[in-house]
């Protein structure tokens, strides 16, 4: 557990301790914040670790905290907490008057992102500014590194790390919401320490040495080489211009601003597999041999960069839906923050104006998210269930891929959508080419294989072609395309620059880079930074890529046949089932279901799906400028390979020992409605659920005499219906059961051994249990007594008249 280096018995931890088992929530903050403002700094010291741990748990989970993921506005701790935890709050408060002493805290490297944490293990430090000059090495070695980190990001380190910690919660608490105590205090706290306006409040607590102090600038005895060698932080170098620290107090106090982005980005987007993590690796570290740790590995041959543990890593994180929306408020903000930069900023080459915040916006987005969101939603894409909760993942990513959204401006959505992306935006969209291609191909290749006639699929689907069918946008992707593809000797006199990757440095806000005014070098750079120098690259308006579309279009153009199907069949089904249907008039089979939907896909959801897939091709053939009459030849193909009564066939599948088993081709008819099984209980007739429009008292009853005479007379059943004359035929019509007479109809796949087990031959009198036979006796017998018959003679006519009508409809005659 993170604790402070030292250790020692303190009796106000002890009373803490004690007094949160046994006083109310309220009074406990009112001591602690009574603590906080009457003990020095060296008794809080002490209580920090404790606190924030039962604030935000403990990072093996064991600790579960004050729950804030839970916690609603509606709790009575809410505004509690919220006021406790604020920007401006006793916690705050606290992390200042610690940070005015220098105080360090611990946190174990096995805590740590499993890239960053193998990657430590094995000697080489990562791609990772947060690590600069944090790293202690203890002599027993690699294995319990512990990271030094000041209060500010000991606090925002656990804070961002409960978010991503499993816990184990108590039965009946449901999954938290976007208004939940943690969602709203990440909020806050990007729009206190990245304000889109003015600039970052001081600290609101002042020492004696002045105010609370910056982390100690890098030692030059960190024991790897490699990173960080050249760069200074952005405090450090606006400082160093500076005759003094209280110049220009924005510049003290904006460390902050980088050190909370700097951990939210590490431990929240830091997670991908082994090949992801040897594809981030720039060709400037791969060159080179890191060094390993002090005392435990000198006496060891030097081991080559990815071997090891590497070799075998493979993270098994899976982001929560949580998780998601909170990387998409993330993403969001540092949209809305950097395109707050006033415009004399942005084309301002007077470097020595430029103040810290404005650089800060500057650099934000791509030098802090964009390797490692590209990274996160990559594994999103390729890992994330084929289900409707897709969607958090897809609304980040087009929040990310649409930064005009963010500038503050108030547009029109419908004047927006036809005005199209401003021009001003095309080199954002050519130095996030992969953002847009790759991850559009990571979109097809999941929508190809889901059910579009859902219709939170469908969708999903007519979002991404919206946004891609903003005027402007595929132009812009095109030219990036273009860009880099240019040929190689356009780079080939700049060899002296390797392509950088975001993160170098130290600070992403360090020293700027020469202004590259040459764009296939920027876009070059891009997608070798995140894919390699190695990488294929598939063009999003290439051929390849045009047949996985076309195949897009025809899938969407059946799918929407389909929702048109359930549409009608839904309006039949509603039109018979009327208040007749409670006699069983109606569609007596429990087991219908509309082929391809969903059960809440009936209605005004089938409308809605038609709809979104109408658009959605309209703007796929925007996208890929297909016109109507190649859109009308595509579907005259797919039309002249169907007929009415391909529905009606079986799906692809072999046969198998056990029945029939789908093939591939048979998943991808069944799950875009183009051939089903009929579906029907195949089970023990006599066993089927109890319908609506029977009485279960009778069903019982019936069951158990049935029961009784098939036990007692079954040898007799068996005789009699294995007869070739006429009685053998009239006992297999009265006693057979019915689906012993389809056995040319083919249904779903089951078991011959099960089938046979209940089709012998057998009396079942689960009719007489029905209310629409048992009103028509009532109306028989009704009948009779008009004409004076009793009761016994009205019951042997019945029985006659059935008898007769059972002769004539057997088999024997026809």
């Amino acid at each position: 557990m993170a604790a402070p280096a030292m250790q020692q018995p303190s009796y106000l931890l002890a009373n803490l301790k004690m007094d949160s088992t046994t006083k109310p929530f309220l009074q406990c903050c009112q001591e602690l914040v009574k603590v906080i403002d009457d003990y020095p700094a060296k008794e809080l010291h002490l209580i920090f670790p404790w606190l924030v741990e039962s604030v935000f748990g403990s990072l093996d989970g064991v600790i579960v905290g004050w729950n804030l993921g839970f916690l609603q506005a509606c709790s009575n701790r809410y505004n509690i907490v919220m006021d406790f935890l604020n920007p401006s709050g006793p916690m705050m408060k606290l992390v200042y008057k610690l940070q005015a002493e220098e105080y360090k805290y611990e946190i174990p490297v096995s805590f740590l992102p499993g890239p960053v944490k193998v990657s430590i293990q094995e000697g080489v430090l990562p791609d990772c500014p947060l690590l600069n000059n944090k790293l202690h090495f203890p002599l027993s070695g690699l294995q319990t590194l512990s990271l030094a980190l000041n209060p500010f990001e000991y606090y925002m380190f656990m804070f961002a790390s409960s978010l991503i910690t499993p816990k184990n919660y108590s039965l009946g608490q449901h999954v938290s919401s976007l208004d939940s105590a943690y969602f709203v205090l990440v909020d806050t706290y990007l729009k206190y320490f990245l304000p889109t306006e003015g600039s970052v409040p001081p600290s609101p607590f002042t020492y004696k040495r002045g105010s609370v102090s910056p982390p100690a600038p890098r030692a030059p005895s960190v024991p790897f080489a490699g990173y960080g060698i050249h760069s200074t932080s952005l405090l450090k170098r606006h400082i160093s211009h500076q005759p003094s620290v209280t110049a220009d107090p924005a510049a003290q106090e904006i460390w902050r601003s980088e050190a909370l982005l700097q951990v939210f980005v590490e431990m929240w987007l830091h997670h991908y597999s082994l090949e992801m993590y040897q594809k981030l690796q720039s060709p400037q570290l791969a060159l080179l041999q890191y060094r390993l740790s002090m005392s435990s590995m000198l006496c060891q041959p030097l081991t080559p960069p990815g071997s090891g543990t590497l070799d075998t890593y493979q993270e098994p994180f899976t982001p929560t839906e949580e998780h998601v929306l909170v990387v998409r408020l993330l993403v969001k903000h540092l949209h809305a923050f950097s395109c707050s930069l006033k415009p004399e900023q942005v084309s301002s080459s007077a470097h020595s104006h430029t103040s810290p915040l404005e650089e800060l916006k500057r650099v934000v987005v791509h030098r802090f998210v964009q390797q490692k969101l590209y990274v996160f939603l990559q594994h999103c894409f390729g890992h994330w269930p084929l289900d409707a909760s897709f969607r958090v993942v897809l609304e980040t990513w087009l929040s990310y891929i649409q930064p005009w959204r963010y500038t503050g401006e108030k547009t029109n959505p419908q004047t927006d959508q036809n005005k199209g992306v401003p021009e001003k935006w095309r080199f954002f969209v050519q130095e996030n080419l992969l953002m847009y291609t790759k991850l559009f191909q990571g979109f097809l290749n999941r929508v190809v294989r889901t059910d579009l006639v859902n219709v939170k699929n469908a969708l999903m689907v007519f979002r991404v072609a919206k946004v891609f069918a903003q005027p402007n946008l595929s132009e812009m992707i095109q030219k990036g395309e273009q860009l880099f593809l240019e040929p190689e000797h356009v780079l080939h006199h700049r060899q002296h620059r390797c392509f950088l990757s975001p993160g170098h440095g130290g600070s992403f806000l360090s020293a700027r880079q020469p202004v590259v005014t040459d764009r296939v070098f920027r876009v070059k750079s891009h997608v070798y930074g995140l894919e390699g120098q190695d990488c294929q690259y598939k063009q999003m308006f290439g051929t390849e890529l045009r047949g996985t579309v076309l195949k897009l279009i025809q899938i969407i153009d059946q799918a929407r046949q389909t929702a048109k199907k359930i549409s009608d069949q839904s309006a039949e089904v509603a039109a018979n089932n009327s208040f007749m249907s409670w006699f069983g008039m109606g569609s007596p089979d429990l087991n219908y279901t509309f082929n391809g939907g969903e059960v809440d896909d009936t209605g005004a959801c089938v409308k809605k799906t038609h709809e979104f897939l109408e658009r959605s091709l309209d703007y796929l053939c925007q996208i890929f400028r297909l016109n109507a009459g190649q859109l009308s030849q595509l579907m005259a193909t797919l039309g002249s390979g169907q007929d009415d009564g391909n529905s009606k066939q079986l799906p692809d599948c072999v046969q198998g020992e056990n029945g029939l088993i789908l093939t591939d081709l048979g998943r991808m008819q069944v799950i875009n409605g183009l051939r089903r099984f009929e579906i029907a209980y195949q089970g023990d007739p006599e066993l089927q659920p109890i319908r609506s429009y029977e009485n279960a008292i009778l069903v019982r009853l019936f069951f158990k005499i049935s029961s009784l005479v098939n036990e007692r007379f079954g040898g007799h059943m068996d005789a009699l219906c294995s007869r070739p004359d006429f009685l053998g035929q009239l006992g297999r019509h009265y006693l057979a059961s019915p689906e012993a007479a389809a056995d040319g109809r083919r249904r779903s796949p089951e078991t011959r051994l099960t089938a046979e087990g209940y089709r012998r031959p057998r009396l079942s009198l689960r009719m007489l249990a029905s209310y629409r036979t048992l009103l028509m006796l009532l109306l028989l017998y009704l009948f009779g007594a008009l004409f004076s018959f009793g009761l016994m003679s009205s019951t042997l006519l019945i029985l006659t008249v059935g008898f007769l009508y059972g002769l004539l409809s057997c088999p024997v005659w026809r």
